[in-house]
């Protein structure tokens, strides 16, 4: 039976990597994230958020982000899914659109396309949204901004208006999730919309960390 793909998404500093991390165990399931995955996504990674300063055309960005996702795609969660395993995703798809999209500015219709060129089609089989206000979000950041989270204020409203509309849009995908409170508190509103959503994960893991420890992770 294929594996099923859960994907954490939203703006910065939102608790998305915690959250995945807390998530995977209890489905027992690969730990992964974007951009990255993989030797080539992680060079990458360092090229995309250098420090505040370093410049890349939106088309740009947007092409190495799709870089990324193809290789992560075809060597880590594909192989995966095809062995009957469950993973779990810091970003994918959806960061693309809301980033690259609205946050950007690019053509959705464009982005969409070239993400499924990247992925081959492959969608998540479900999306948690974690909603955080932009501004809560600034005060969680560390003090060296990397080149996204240096954007600009404008820039990070856009993203989470573009989050809010994909999740929308989507509502049979996409789960959205108040992700203020405490790691523990947000990881239990996590588990309850995940395990309602795919009834077959409701008996995995009686607690936070139960299961097989994280892979591949960040």
């Amino acid at each position: 039976m294929r594996g099923r793909l859960v994907v954490l998404e939203g703006g910065e500093a939102v608790g998305k990597s915690t959250q995945a991390a807390l998530l995977a165990p209890r489905l027992d399931a690969l730990l992964t994230r974007e951009p990255g995955g993989t030797e080539v996504g992680e060079r990458v990674r360092t090229l995309l958020l250098q420090p505040a300063g370093f410049d890349l055309d939106p088309r740009t960005e947007a092409l190495l982000m799709a870089a990324a996702r193809a290789q992560h795609v075809a060597e880590v969660v594909a192989p995966a899914l095809a062995a009957g395993r469950h993973v779990v995703s810091d970003r994918f798809v959806g960061s693309s659109l809301a980033y690259q999209g609205y946050g950007r500015g690019l053509a959705l219709d464009d982005v969409a396309s070239l993400s499924r060129f990247a992925t081959s089609g492959l969608e998540a089989d479900v999306v948690v949204l974690l909603d955080l206000d932009p501004t809560l979000a600034t005060t969680r950041r560390d003090a060296h901004l990397d080149r996204l989270e240096a954007a600009g204020d404008a820039f990070h409203h856009r993203v989470a208006e573009g989050f809010a509309a994909l999740a929308a849009a989507d509502p049979s995908r996409w789960l959205v999730v108040d992700a203020a409170g405490t790691p523990e508190e947000v990881g239990r509103r996590v588990w309850d919309a995940v395990a309602a959503r795919l009834p077959p994960f409701s008996g995995a893991g009686t607690a936070l960390g139960a299961g097989r420890g994280p892979e591949n992770g960040p």
